[in-house]
């Protein structure tokens, strides 16, 4: 039940408004290191995920909006 996934998130899906995605947390680890190896930012790993989708979009010009910082999340992306 999270809260995100409601009544009008159904319905912009239902009416085709809204097309959800989704990534894995490998993919979000592997667009974190892409990011932080091309660009030298650190993204968060909640904006990582949607990066990983992103990077499926490359023909495009695609704006990613990065909140967070993912210094924090160093730690756990050695440990992977």
């Amino acid at each position: 039940d999270y809260p995100g996934v409601g009544p009008e998130h159904a319905h912009l899906r239902d009416n085709g408004r809204a097309h959800y995605v989704t990534a894995t947390d490998e993919e979000a680890l592997a667009a974190f290191h892409r990011l932080a190896e091309t660009e030298g930012i650190l993204p968060a790993l909640e904006p990582a995920h949607a990066l990983a989708r992103a990077l499926d979009l490359e023909a495009e010009t695609v704006l990613v909006g990065l909140s967070g910082r993912g210094d924090k999340d160093l730690a756990e992306v050695l440990a992977r």
